[in-house]
């Protein structure tokens, strides 16, 4: 396959055809059907041509080296040096620690059976019928291989029928990916540009002669507790985790409601909720059950056949409405009637994103999500598995606007699908957007900078911080932290930066727009974002003023500036 690759060149360039063979072309083999005698074959199908290659030479190249005549004609045309050969060899042995249970029962949810169905319209059974069934089978079947384990050679050993790739769709989507990447490059460069020229048109203090806000303000924190609260209207009982200051500020005190993401829990966030508290808010951080950590855990135990429930698009903004309900009925007997309940921040992290953004005032975008979700390839967009699953909600308007709702701060949101340029223009609060330029889930260049973009406010920032990628890898278990370890390549966030970063923003965003102290508005500049962005993860923070060039940025693609990063039919314009 690598001279099937090499043969393209006029498509592709070396970097993709690396990229390629790093990849997908490391599936390149023929297996044995342990019922047969026979070998099947593993066909590479670029109309009119029709190529394959045999499983006993590439087993023979993984376990002892050597290159028969057959791998040696593909690897010379592709050029093929010894650096890569090795590569490729690690890549066909290199065994994935994944617990057999737990990965047939991830694939026999929709959303494992959604990423099947994605991944068959390339590598279908010959002929072109899906191959998402013979992929789970076999990869479920090497997992429980106890001498070999999980392996990309032992997965293909497993497979049951003749496999094809379907190389048109796998070059397309080989060359989304690296358009995403070209893409991301340039807007991190643009936001680099953008956050300087912004930083000297500002007139800002002296940061080192202000209060540190990346440290603990000086309200103190009080012990954090559970209530445990149950929505009758909606049969839906979940806990909540308060986190309130040591002592009351003078005045009303601010609320913020912090909302999780996928598989995720409250006590995820309760270090960033201390932070804000300490410098006397009250935070809230409800559970969202049927698309938390509990549901994850049912999955993988095998109580449920789903990583979220659906419903989850209408219950998670509806929670944090009921919160707020909640909070006005204790107000009086349990705070003093000290919480300020019409000016309630929200900040969302992933799904929890989309949360906030909700009940900001953004909309689902049916229309949006039939365009996106049914296109035969969707490109580098994981959250797509995500924000899809909406198509099965029941169609008509949803209004989750919840007017006490004043501000939102979102990291890693999922946007694009679920809400759309419509959706999201009906929001007009004050909003803070965060993203990171190595996120395979929610990518910064398709999901966030567009929102900005987007949403329909005056009195809105973007923060970019270089290597962030959607998770936080210290809260990782110990399967998932085997899985990272196994990818010697992988360069992981310093975890101590991103904590900074997220400390100071949330509480000057939170300050000024929850509050209503104008006092730290300064620390809302790029001038302070440059101030304490650090390497190896350093981060850019613009304003409003940054969304013409921005928009001009995304709507670019008569130059070869900024190469098109959507998936085909849906590039959003601003008309």
């Amino acid at each position: 396959m690598f001279g099937f690759i090499a043969s393209f060149k006029c498509v592709f360039n070396k970097k993709v055809k690396y990229l390629t063979l790093a990849t997908l072309a490391a599936s390149l083999v023929v297996f044995p059907v342990y019922a047969q005698s026979r070998l099947t074959r593993l066909v590479f199908i670029y109309p009119p041509l029709n190529l394959s290659l045999g499983i006993d030479s590439l087993e023979l190249f993984a376990n002892e080296g050597v290159v028969n005549n057959e791998l040696a004609f593909y690897m010379n045309l592709a050029g093929v040096n010894e650096e890569q050969k090795e590569a490729f060899r690690q890549a066909l042995l290199k065994k994935a620690d994944l617990d057999p249970v737990e990965v047939s029962r991830f694939f026999n949810t929709p959303m494992g059976e959604e990423l099947l169905t994605r991944v068959g319209k390339l590598f279908s059974i010959q002929g072109g019928r899906n191959g998402k069934y013979a992929m789970r089978g076999a990869m479920v079947q090497a997992a429980f291989d106890e001498k070999e384990g999980l392996t990309l050679l032992n997965f293909l050993r497993h497979l049951a029928v003749n496999m094809q790739f379907n190389l048109l769709e796998v070059f397309e989507a080989a060359s989304l990916l690296e358009r995403l990447g070209e893409g991301t490059n340039a807007i991190v460069a643009e936001m680099k540009t953008l956050s300087s020229q912004q930083a000297q048109l500002e007139t800002v203090p002296d940061f080192s002669t202000l209060g540190d806000i990346r440290q603990p303000g000086g309200y103190g924190v009080a012990p954090s507790r559970q209530i445990r609260l149950f929505d009758e209207s909606r049969q839906r009982e979940f806990n909540l985790l308060l986190v309130q200051p040591q002592r009351w500020r003078e005045g009303k005190t601010p609320v913020v409601i912090l909302s999780h993401g996928l598989a995720s829990r409250p006590e995820d966030f309760e270090q960033r909720a201390k932070q804000l508290a300490s410098y006397g808010f009250v935070v809230a951080l409800p559970q969202h059950p049927g698309s938390d950590f509990n549901q994850l855990q049912a999955m993988l135990q095998g109580f449920s056949r789903e990583v979220f429930k659906v419903n989850e698009f209408i219950d998670r903004p509806l929670d944090v409405s009921y919160v707020i309900d909640e909070l006005e009925r204790r107000n009086s007997r349990e705070f003093g009637g000290r919480l300020d309940l019409n000016n309630v921040g929200v900040m969302g992290h992933s799904f929890g994103g989309y949360n906030a953004l909700a009940v900001a005032g953004a909309s689902l975008n049916f229309a949006t999500l039939e365009a996106t979700c049914n296109q035969d390839i969707w490109g580098p967009n994981l959250s797509l598995l995500l924000q899809c699953r909406a198509l099965e909600l029941p169609r008509k308007d949803y209004n989750f606007r919840d007017e006490r709702v004043t501000s939102a701060l979102v990291i890693n949101p999922v946007t694009s699908a679920v809400f759309g340029a419509e959706g999201l223009s009906s929001v007009t609060i004050p909003v803070m957007l965060g993203a990171g330029s190595s996120d395979p889930a929610t990518p910064a260049a398709i999901e966030q900078l567009k929102a900005f973009v987007w949403i329909n406010t005056d009195d809105k920032y973007f923060v970019l911080v270089e290597g962030q990628a959607h998770v936080n890898f210290s809260q990782l278990d110990g399967q998932m932290q085997a899985v990272l370890d196994s990818l010697p390549e992988l360069k992981l966030p310093k975890q101590q930066i991103l904590d900074t970063y997220g400390n100071a923003l949330l509480v000057a965003f939170s300050q000024v727009h929850t509050a209503k102290n104008e006092q730290y508005r300064p620390f809302l500049s790029a001038s302070y974002g440059n101030y304490i962005s650090r390497q190896p993860n350093p981060m850019y923070l613009v304003r409003s003023e940054a969304e013409v060039p921005l928009s001009e940025l995304f709507n670019s693609r008569r130059t070869s500036r900024l190469p098109a990063i959507y998936p085909r039919n849906f590039i959003p314009n601003n008309d």
